[in-house]
């Protein structure tokens, strides 16, 4: 499994060094390979922000674990507003986040949007800093516009079991 995830990490780590082109992601390549007991997910603080290491699981201390459609961050940065499906394919139906975890600047506004897909869904901040209404309406939206870096996870209140988890990670 270490073996595994070191090669996961390699991947990340450079293409977060091809995408970044420049020292900010050579430095978290330099504490990952010394990080192979985990703690290097988490060098970055909440999320792994700026360390080139947003797509590894581990960064986001085991939150993205069991959410089947993750397959890393997506970066949005620069962006002033960002989509996101509600009740998109993922987690056995239609009980996922699409995409489940993304990268923004700060100021930037987030909309929700439902698929009508996977019955109710809601969007709610773990901090209970955000929450939307539950509904199962095909293009209802909801927004929310982060000013604050960090790390904001959020979830579907019924799905959360079943893994429709997502996380916003401000710059």
């Amino acid at each position: 499994m270490v073996e595994s995830e070191s090669t996961r990490r390699s991947v990340v780590t450079a293409t977060g060094t091809v995408a970044l082109g420049g020292l900010t992601a050579l430095a978290g390549c330099s504490g990952g390979g010394s990080g192979s007991d985990g703690e290097s997910g988490s060098d970055g603080g909440d999320g792994g922000s700026g360390d080139g290491s947003g797509g590894d699981p581990a960064s986001f201390d085991g939150w993205m674990d069991g959410v089947d459609n993750y397959d890393g961050v997506d970066d949005e940065t620069g962006s002033s507003e960002v989509s996101v499906a509600v009740g998109a394919a993922g987690n056995g139906g239609n009980f996922a986040f699409d995409p489940p975890a993304i990268r923004v600047s700060s100021g930037t506004t987030v909309v929700w949007e439902w698929t009508g897909q996977g019955a109710q869904h809601n969007v709610a901040a773990e901090d209970a800093d955000f929450e939307s209404d539950l509904t199962q309406e095909e293009g209802f939206t909801f927004e929310h516009t982060f000013e604050e870096s960090g790390t904001d996870r959020y979830v579907c209140t019924p799905h959360r079991s079943m893994g429709m988890k997502g996380a916003v990670v401000v710059e």
